[in-house]
């Protein structure tokens, strides 16, 4: 039997999986709630290599990016379609401890290629709080990932290989060669489910911590400013002349798609000490970020049920990830290559 793939899931995740079987010319079918808000949906899609509050370089960057950007680019080629924006993002410190630690960050060699020069003033300090400096990124950007997803589900759809619907556990029949669902045969079923596969009972032993964010979307004159400010919070721009910006971090939530009025005072105080203008709010949309605690994504088959698989845990990195992790998945589970420790479902 030649591999036949359900996918379970259009997140990223799932979306990313999907393009690496379909451009190794293996057969699937994506099977989504196709609903409104989604973390995929709601994501900025930053691309960013020096992160966190340590100013560290984003995990294994040097082989991510690239690799991500020629899958984008392959998508937008073939889609003629333009979803990954190469943009600037400037990271202003928040405080002289942030300004002390960036002196040394900034000479390590690691570091180097992702550093921008820049003639004059980082930012308008008419328009921008700065007083404690910052730094230009280069080789970072965003992919507008509601717009890629729609896109990927479009094509999907038009070649039969999307659905919607739901896979309930009840409804897959396992064998010894594989999965059955709805009269369909498949040689694995591979669930991409996000944050809710935690609530799925075969696999809520994985120790998620996930969490919900609220991206805000708003109006303000940042005279003409395109690239991403980052200061606490990011400041994205858009074509339309609309600004996203976010996010919040939540790790105690009942509610998926209610962010808690404590947290949105908070974001809206970052943005108050980042910005000298005035702002207004147009619109709010909230996703709950899938984190698998002490991993940077996790996939593999399920180990008590081999025809069963998953790829889950990309985080707030996702867009950087996705495309790799995708590959890792796909040569595993079609070419028999062993999964990283680190990452192995299976292993944990």
């Amino acid at each position: 039997m030649h591999p036949r793939f359900l996918i379970i899931g259009q997140g990223l995740a799932g979306t990313a999986l999907a393009w690496q079987l379909h451009l190794r010319g293996l057969a699937f079918i994506v099977v989504d709630r196709d609903e409104e808000s989604t973390s995929s949906k709601v994501a900025a899609g930053l691309v960013t290599p020096i992160t966190g509050m340590r100013l560290n370089l984003n995990w294994r960057y040097n082989v991510l990016y690239p690799e991500a950007i020629e899958f984008y680019k392959g998508i937008e080629v073939r889609l003629k379609r333009r979803f990954y924006h190469e943009v600037p993002i400037v990271r202003l410190l928040r405080d002289e401890k942030a300004a002390a630690l960036w002196e040394k960050r900034r000479l390590q060699p690691e570091v180097q290629p992702y550093l921008a020069a820049v003639d004059g003033a980082l930012v308008n300090g008419a328009l921008f709080n700065n007083p404690h400096g910052g730094f230009e990124q280069q080789h970072s950007g965003w992919l507008d990932t509601a717009a890629f997803l729609a896109a990927s589900r479009v094509y999907f759809e038009s070649l039969g290989l999307w659905q919607r619907g739901e896979v309930t556990p009840d409804a897959l029949i396992q064998d010894g060669s594989g999965v059955i669902w709805k009269g369909g045969d498949f040689t694995q079923a591979v669930f991409c489910t996000g944050w809710e596969a935690a609530q799925h009972p075969w696999f809520d032993w994985v120790p998620f911590q996930s969490a919900r964010g609220t991206v805000l979307t708003m109006q303000a004159d940042t005279g003409g400013e395109t690239r991403i400010i980052n200061c606490g919070c990011w400041l994205l721009p858009r074509d339309d002349g609309s600004l996203r910006a976010g996010p919040t971090y939540e790790l105690d939530f009942a509610d998926p798609c209610t962010p808690s009025p404590a947290a949105l005072e908070g974001l809206e105080q970052k943005l108050r000490r980042l910005l000298k203008v005035d702002y207004t709010i147009t619109g709010s949309q909230t996703g709950v970020r899938p984190i698998i605690k002490g991993h940077q994504a996790m996939i593999g088959r399920h180990p008590a049920r081999p025809q069963i698989a998953f790829m889950n845990g990309l985080g707030s990195k996702g867009v950087l990830r996705a495309p790799w992790v995708a590959r890792q998945l796909v040569e595993h589970l079609v070419d028999g290559v062993a999964v990283e420790p680190g990452m192995d479902l299976s292993g944990n």
